[in-house]
């Protein structure tokens, strides 16, 4: 069944392409070919010799999260460190905090395009798009928490029980993707990311009639946007699923840590946004 995230579907194994879990392709009719030929001229090998596949040169459970905790840790480091760079805003810095925001989010922007559609995933660009948003990160949510004292804490908090929560349901209710549900998905995702750029835009020329940063609209923008933060896990966790089960290369995790990163940044910042409302109203 073929993916519609931009970030998996350039891949086979995350697609249903890349052969069973055992590395061998399936064929209409059920039957495998491994390359081996006539069972006759097999053999068991020489003496000593370790003929056993190895679990560390295929994607696992294991392998995804380690390659998401380092993902994190780089994403971790680069909001610190931009945090403490900017200290407290005032009136002689308030444009370097607004700079190093932008310019994060622009660069972060292109090396998800970048990485998404690179059919061999990079870690340097994965670990490159990370501290970017980093950056990003660290220079947002330190302008908020100046603004509305602990709701960095809050929206962290909130990030973690959605990711915790959703996990647990998609294990414990044996939720099911369907084609219908992931393009549903995808195209309120795009559609969201369309009106933040053209709003984007229209502020450049001092237009606000969208009024996305506060009041109802901007309340209920938030609200769908962290209810999409969680389709989006629901996605992700069944790409991995998909990916193991076709027995991706072990590289691969580190495509499963960017789209993981990628989602939980999207529902990360739509709960700041959605707080900050709450708070300013």
């Amino acid at each position: 069944m073929q993916s519609t995230n931009p970030v998996f579907a350039r891949n086979d194994s995350f697609n249903g392409r890349g052969g069973n879990a055992y590395g061998t392709t399936t064929y209409p009719g059920g039957g495998a070919s491994s390359g081996y030929g006539d069972p006759s001229t097999w053999s068991t090998g020489t003496p000593g010799q370790d003929t056993t596949s190895h679990d560390d040169q295929r994607m696992t459970i294991d392998s995804v999260v380690q390659k998401s905790a380092i993902t994190l840790g780089v994403l971790i480091l680069a909001a610190a460190a931009t945090w403490i760079y900017l200290g407290d805003v005032s009136e002689d810095n308030i444009a370097t905090f607004g700079g190093l925001a932008m310019g994060g989010a622009l660069i972060g922007f292109v090396l998800a395009m970048v990485n998404s559609f690179k059919r061999i995933i990079s870690p340097a660009l994965v670990l490159a798009y990370a501290a970017a948003e980093g950056v990003f990160v660290g220079a947002f949510s330190s302008l908020l928490d100046q603004q509305f004292p602990g709701i960095v804490i809050s929206a962290v908090a909130g990030t973690v029980m959605a990711f915790a929560g959703t996990l647990t349901a998609y294990k414990v209710l044996n939720l099911q993707v369907t084609d219908k549900f992931r393009r549903g998905v995808m195209a309120a995702v795009l559609g969201m990311v369309g009106v933040m750029v053209l709003d984007l835009v229209m502020g450049l020329f001092g237009f606000d009639f969208l009024n996305l940063n506060s009041g109802f609209t901007g309340l209920a923008f938030s609200a769908l946007g962290v209810v999409l933060g969680v389709f989006m896990l629901i996605l992700d966790f069944d790409f991995v699923e998909q990916g193991i089960a076709s027995g991706a290369p072990e590289k691969e995790s580190w495509r499963a840590a960017f789209g993981l990163t990628v989602t939980l940044i999207w529902l990360y910042v739509m709960m700041l946004r959605l707080l900050a409302i709450l708070r300013g109203e």
